[in-house]
């Protein structure tokens, strides 16, 4: 006699509570990440780290706020509340995007110039970063796919800011490698301002209450 097992499909509820979950999860991970990376960017110098510890807490702020639009659908709020809710998230990510993408552009380009201090060699920043390419790809993708089931915009918004916090931990981990490993500090505000198109882009599209992958 044989058995077949079936998959139970996740309820919404169920899918509801698996998203509170990965974002109280980011939400942990990134308070450490920021305040270790903005503690070493200081001491080196680093414009890219800072940077990178600010996208942190960028990350904070708007798991915050999902987090809020999650539980109040959790709690059985109406549709309309919630949609309100969806919006709000998404410009007050949109809004700190574009604040962090003003500080590189200003810092990394004044340090490009010649100007201020160089960065130095930061170890913290290169072990950091390795971790965060591991640990965000994943969280990542669990909200994504929770957002897709969900229908949420708003989660969806999230976690297409985690893939960017993922692409901003490759470009600092470049850039301190290359400092590092060949002085070449030029590499550091290098590496944080490339990324500045993808900032923008995220975060005007927040501004208008959607995001750039949204339908």
């Amino acid at each position: 006699m044989t058995s077949q097992m079936s998959v139970i499909p996740l309820s919404r509820h169920d899918l509801l509570r698996r998203g509170l979950a990965v974002e109280a999860a980011l939400i942990g991970w990134n308070v450490i990440e920021g305040v270790v990376a903005i503690a070493a960017g200081l001491l080196a110098s680093s414009v890219a780290l800072i940077g990178f510890g600010i996208d942190s807490g960028i990350e904070v702020v708007s798991a915050a706020v999902v987090t809020w639009r999650l539980w109040i659908e959790f709690r059985w709020a109406s549709s309309d509340r919630v949609e309100v809710v969806e919006r709000r998230a998404a410009r007050v990510a949109g809004s700190i995007l574009l604040l962090l993408a003003v500080y590189i552009v200003i810092d990394g380009g004044r340090r490009l110039l010649g100007s201020g201090p160089k960065a130095e060699t930061s170890l913290v920043g290169i072990v950091l970063t390795a971790v965060s390419l591991v640990v965000m790809p994943i969280l990542g993708w669990v909200k994504l796919g929770v957002a897709q089931r969900l229908g949420s915009g708003a989660l969806r918004a999230d976690s297409v800011q985690t893939f960017a916090c993922v692409w901003l931990s490759v470009s600092t981990l470049i850039g301190l490698t290359a400092n590092a490993a060949f002085g070449w500090s030029w590499a550091d505000p290098l590496s944080a301002v490339v990324i500045v198109p993808l900032v923008v882009r995220e975060g005007v599209a927040g501004l208008r209450g959607r995001s750039c992958c949204a339908h």
